[in-house]
């Protein structure tokens, strides 16, 4: 069975810099997409970055794109992703998700938070102005 845990986030004024860790345990699908989300009261789950596991296809949202950096490491089962110029509107509940998703999928705009069903517990993070 596949866990997702996350570490990470925390508070920092705009225009500062915070990383996320997500660490997976057990057996990662064939095809395993993986990344964040965050989720702001009231909305839905948005997919920030995705990354899949053979590294060759990323998603990056267009409203983070140029800030954030998704990695990953495959020998620790651990991705991150580097957040710098963080914005107010950054503020949300980040979350780990994973499932089983093809590269070009993995690295496509088409996939959302409903189509991975595998996520770590939340962290927050608060960009304040």
């Amino acid at each position: 069975q596949v866990q997702l845990v996350q570490s990470g986030g925390g508070s920092v004024q705009a225009g500062g810099s915070l990383r996320l860790s997500c660490a997976v345990s057990g057996d990662k699908f064939r095809d395993f997409c993986w990344g964040f989300f965050r989720q702001r009261p009231g909305e839905d789950r948005e997919r920030v970055a995705t990354i899949h596991e053979d590294g060759t296809s990323i998603y990056y949202a267009s409203s983070v794109k140029g800030r954030f950096t998704i990695s990953q490491e495959n020998a620790k089962n651990l991705i991150y992703l580097q957040m710098n110029s963080l914005k107010p509107e950054d503020t949300a509940m980040y979350y780990c998700g994973a499932d089983d998703w093809s590269s070009s999928a993995c690295g496509g705009r088409y996939l959302s938070f409903r189509d991975f069903d595998i996520w770590g517990q939340g962290t927050q993070v608060t960009v304040s102005s």
